[in-house]
């Protein structure tokens, strides 16, 4: 829907909520205009006239009655009599009963980045690292860059042209590049996604985001949709711009540069070392001083795991999911979410999201959750494979979401008591055994190397290997092999999707139709393990007393959570975030002098692959949120 705009000279205007508008009013042209107008008008019951100005805060699909599909909108709106006549407006909306909400509306307040980076400057100290250039590193860079700080950011892949390369390489049938790939590179493994930026967390941070995606080049209709996206192919340019942003604003960034090692002396970060690597020679290692390094190294650097574990870091063990990609044609979808509006111009694509908890197992002392999880409409299957003789399958989507199939992960939530072990590190052993396993049993049944296994439905609950689907055409670039799921899941999880698929098909009509496609197997939809940080946001030594650290999860203001993985919401099965309400001013204070008080090791954990996010939007919030604290912390001293 067009954004329209009239006279925007005067400052106030009304915000309308829950204002239901056709669907045609999503469509370019006057005709729309007019639409969206006479809506707004009848809500306030005013002459449609008296609009000066609309624009468009928020839309969503209302879908639940089949006969009835139509938008709801969040409209900020002005009048031609100014304030008073938007007061009188909501006095009398007050009085009146109707579905729309109308009140004051409050405009985008821009992002203020404190400047503290003359002081350090002379001071000669080390400047700050950044690990990683994922959603939470580049988010967290631009931030420190722009607080005068000039960041020091290193990423283990290759810049994102260079690596859109070596990920077509592979695609076609090239050799693994284990330094870039879909998971490494830069913009981390969000690049290679549907481009969510939608969070089931309430954080002050995520408008901030938003407003920075559109700074970077993103479509500025991510700030009104309720379910917003941006797409791998426009991805690729922003994260582009975003890593040039903060080259204008002093810090550098490494490609092809790891870090190899963390030294403390007394319980405070001193150094860090870095290898870079060179297509052409030998990796040169050097060592370089450090006294605050931000982690935000993703949900697939185990050997950056295993560096921190043996730098003595305190890291705990962290639920988390596994499982297979569902695919369909995207029309099955369209039909099932939209009946007889299916295929109206103005809707598109039709995503879903379902999850469920069964009931426990022999041996269990509760169900598993089950859940559908970044959820492609016309995308693909992708090869998100980054060790040798190991298949990882993601899913992304390109901004139009036009491609003939849906797919989504179907996921089943495990937790500390299916690792073998006591190693913070245990799930990772998890992960690589489902890894390994897939590919093994592709190999086996005639594929070529990293193709991945695949089954349908039908096959899949029939325990047959069967053959291909007579409807799905699998998108998996590197081509699957037609197999039997149940010889590379673990056991317990095939039984979970062979309870959850029947169930699931009666919320999703054609969910677990028998010609549907299972390719496997998905195991890096979120980190299992989490490297316990304070409210400082900074990571704590093993050696030191748990007393000594007043941990993020359980005393942060505006914290993330991390759910059981047991439940079946999609939050918990998938261990993702939520946030805690604002505190008041007095209980802000209090910890803000509580993070005065804890250690300062100066490494600050962020984002998903340290366990503080689950998605572009989290991991993003994570490091605003982990950037402006350590400014607070430089600000105190």
């Amino acid at each position: 829907m067009p954004v329209i705009v009239i006279d925007s000279s005067e400052e106030t205007m009304l915000e309308i909520s829950n204002l239901a508008l056709p669907l045609d009013a999503g469509l370019e042209g006057r005709q729309a205009e007019k639409l969206v107008r006479r809506a707004a008008a009848r809500a306030l019951n005013i002459p449609p006239s008296d609009i000066t100005e609309i624009r468009l805060l928020k839309r969503s699909v209302d879908a639940r009655k089949k006969h009835d599909v139509h938008f709801v909108a969040t409209l900020a709106i002005e009048l031609t009599g100014g304030a008073k006549a938007e007061a009188a407006a909501i006095e009398a909306a007050a009085l009146r009963k109707g579905a729309a909400n109308v009140k004051a509306h409050r405009s985008y307040e821009p992002l203020q980045v404190p400047q503290v980076g003359a002081p350090r400057q002379a001071q000669d100290e080390p400047r700050p690292i950044v690990v990683g250039t994922g959603p939470a590193g580049l988010f967290c860079a631009l931030y420190l860059a722009r607080a005068g700080l000039r960041p020091l950011v290193v990423e283990r892949g290759a810049a994102v042209d260079e690596r859109m390369a070596a990920v077509d390489a592979f695609n076609a049938g090239e050799p693994l590049d284990p330094h870039t790939n879909i998971q490494y590179g830069e913009g981390g493994a969000g690049t290679f996604s549907d481009g969510k930026l939608t969070t089931n967390i309430k954080s002050p941070w995520a408008q901030h985001v938003l407003h920075l995606f559109v700074e970077a080049g993103a479509p500025e209709e991510i700030l009104w949709q309720a379910k917003p996206h941006i797409g791998t192919d426009l991805l690729v340019d922003i994260v582009r711009n975003i890593r040039k942003q903060i080259e204008q604003a002093g810090g550098e960034v490494h490609f092809n540069t790891q870090l190899t090692a963390l030294h403390f002396e007394n319980g405070r970060l001193t150094q860090a070392e870095i290898t870079r690597f060179a297509t052409q020679s030998e990796p040169v290692t050097e060592l370089i001083p450090a006294s605050r390094v931000v982690l935000a190294c993703g949900h697939s650097a185990r050997d950056t795991f295993e560096l921190v574990r043996d730098a003595g870091v305190r890291m705990e063990q962290k639920p988390f999911s596994v499982g297979v990609r569902i695919e369909h044609p995207q029309q099955l979808i369209n039909r099932s979410q939209y009946g007889k509006a299916a295929d109206h111009p103005a809707l598109g694509a039709a995503d879903y999201k379902l999850s469920m908890h069964l009931r426990p197992q022999k041996g269990e002392e509760q169900g598993r959750g089950v859940y559908t999880f970044c959820m492609c409409p016309g995308g693909e299957v992708v090869c998100a494979a980054s060790e040798p003789e190991g298949v990882v399958v993601n899913g992304m989507s390109r901004f139009a979401r036009d491609g003939q199939n849906a797919n989504s992960a179907l996921l089943v939530g495990v937790g500390p008591e299916d690792f073998d072990g006591e190693d913070p590190l245990a799930g990772i052993n998890l992960q690589r055994e489902m890894e390994q396993a897939a590919y093994r049993t592709a190999v086996a049944a005639a594929g070529e190397p990293y193709q991945a296994p695949a089954q349908t439905v039908g096959d899949f609950l029939a325990h047959r290997a069967g053959g291909p689907s007579k409807q799905v055409k699998p998108t998996y670039a590197r081509g699957v092999a037609w197999c039997n799921l149940h010889e590379c899941l673990p056991p317990f999880v095939a039984r979970a999707m062979e309870q959850a698929l029947p169930q699931l098909d009666r919320r999703l009509h054609g969910f677990a139709d028998p010609q549907a496609v299972l390719t496997g197997v998905e195991t890096r939809s979120s980190s299992p393990v989490r490297i316990v940080r304070g409210k400082n946001m900074q990571a704590q030594l093993a050696a030191a007393s748990v007393s000594d650290c007043v941990q993020d999860e359980v005393l942060s203001t505006a914290q993330l959570v991390p759910a059981p993985a047991s439940s079946g919401t999609q939050d918990q099965a998938r261990a993702k975030t939520q946030a805690a309400p604002e505190s008041s001013a007095a209980a802000n204070r209090q910890s803000a002098d509580v993070a005065a008080l804890e250690p300062e090791t100066g490494l600050y954990p962020c984002g998903e692959g340290a366990g503080y996010a689950g998605g572009i939007m989290s991991a993003a919030c994570d490091g605003l949120r982990v950037a402006s604290a350590l400014v607070e912390g430089l600000q105190r001293k």
